[in-house]
């Protein structure tokens, strides 16, 4: 075989591919990230956590798609019939389940470093069938809102955490109050429709020793939505309104601020406001306690990773410097929401230690309950809406709640007929 010289290597074609190489290397990986549009103060403190997130290393890039709050759920629900959600998202708690039931979402086999999922309150994790689908990086927290001044000058002691009213006495409070001249000392947020009455009033079910349904057997709702424990709440809260004690069609939502209410029971998110109107004497108290404890909704807006996603390491990522303390701090302290992590609420300015704010984050550790994790949920609260709704204008308790029991269990016959392991999202 001839011998033949060999070619000399191209020195310019190879510095070519290690240019090309190396600009392939230093383009970020795109990730895109669905949230629902909310407040300026907020969405500036999530605009501020992604830029710090894309500044922080040079391997990943977020870019956010802010969706407006009241057209976001029909978009998800759309994006994920047809296949097109985005890597990662936002979505309200009680909606997990149903998405992660439907194979729509990743779960999220290992820890999220450097904080790690352990260090959250039991609200900001949503578990579905023992595995974690989603994280929260704020939380609310419900209360009874009062003011000191007032609750002297009537002689009403001031319920504490460790000492709230019994379900019995605060509404014998509530009846003094209105024999002494105030015509509904409750404000119990009648008007607020949807997620409300299963958010705010389901936990009352779970301190009087009922709940929803059997959250063993989630389709089942018979002798749990309909027991005796869960009459006689119900009958409680219908007293509420038969009795006046609190309005059954509010004219506003100014009664506690304008002095007409002497309670309020509402949010966390009321904090800010009556804080700067009434400085230090406004009160948090805790809800009353039914028998087994006060009780209260947990979940919020929470992170979630898509099924869809081809990038779920860089998702996961993205969601684990969400959840790291630093960037805890720094989204409640621009936005006064309430932090997820003890050791985030102890550095946070509205609630270390101190602060106002820290009664929500102790109710929120020792009283809050999960609504229920099941794909029916929507309907399980839907149905229960509706029986507080009947019950509100002078239905029979029991009567509305057995048609919320026919109603769940129905469609939960419907879905095993289907064939399914879901209801649409």
């Amino acid at each position: 075989m001839a011998w033949r010289r060999p070619r000399r290597p191209s020195f310019g074609l190879g510095l070519l591919l290690a240019a090309q190489a190396l600009a392939c290397q230093a383009e970020p990986q795109a990730i895109t990230v669905w949230r629902h549009q909310t407040g300026d103060a907020e969405m500036a403190a999530s605009a501020a956590s992604v830029d710090r997130f894309n500044r922080s290393q040079g391997r990943r890039r977020v870019q956010v798609e802010a969706i407006p709050q009241g057209a976001y759920p029909q978009a998800v629900t759309a994006a994920a019939l047809a296949g097109r959600l985005p890597c990662a998202l936002t979505l309200d708690q009680p909606q997990v389940p149903n998405f992660a039931d439907a194979g729509h979402l990743r779960p999220m086999a290992q820890a999220l470093r450097p904080a790690g999922t352990e260090s959250l309150i039991a609200g900001a994790r949503s578990l579905y069938q023992g595995q974690l689908y989603a994280v929260g990086q704020f939380d609310v927290a419900l209360a009874l809102f009062a003011r000191a001044s007032v609750l002297q000058r009537q002689q009403v002691r001031v319920a504490a955490l460790a000492q709230p009213y019994t379900a019995t006495e605060f509404r014998d409070i509530l009846r003094r109050l209105q024999r002494a001249g105030l015509r509904y000392p409750l404000d119990a947020n009648a008007q607020l429709t949807g997620e409300w009455a299963a958010y705010a009033h389901s936990p009352w079910l779970v301190s009087g020793g009922a709940d929803l349904v059997d959250r063993r057997k989630p389709s089942r709702a018979e002798g749990v939505l309909n027991s005796d424990a869960a009459l006689a709440v119900v009958d409680y809260y219908q007293s509420l309104f038969a009795e006046r004690l609190a309005p059954r069609k509010p004219v506003d939502d100014l009664a506690f601020a304008s002095g007409r209410a002497v309670f309020h029971f509402t949010g966390s998110w009321s904090a800010a406001d009556y804080r700067r109107r009434f400085a230090d004497d406004l009160l948090a108290l805790p809800v009353p306690d039914f028998g087994a404890g006060p009780k209260i909704g947990a979940g919020s807006w929470q992170w979630a990773i898509s099924s869809r996603c081809a990038q779920p390491e860089a998702a996961r990522d993205f969601i684990a410097h969400l959840i790291s303390s630093d960037e805890i701090v720094a989204f409640s302290d621009a936005t006064g929401l309430m932090p997820t992590s003890a050791a985030a609420a102890d550095r946070s300015q509205h609630f270390r230690v101190g602060a106002f704010g820290r009664t929500f984050f102790d109710f929120a550790q020792a009283q809050a309950v999960s609504r229920p994790a099941t794909a029916l949920y929507p309907l399980i609260s839907s149905s229960f809406e509706r029986a507080l709704q009947e019950v509100r204008e002078g239905a029979d308790s029991a009567q509305a709640l057995d048609r919320a029991v026919e109603a769940i269990e129905l469609g939960a016959r419907r879905q095993q007929r289907r064939g399914a392991n879901h209801v649409s999202p």
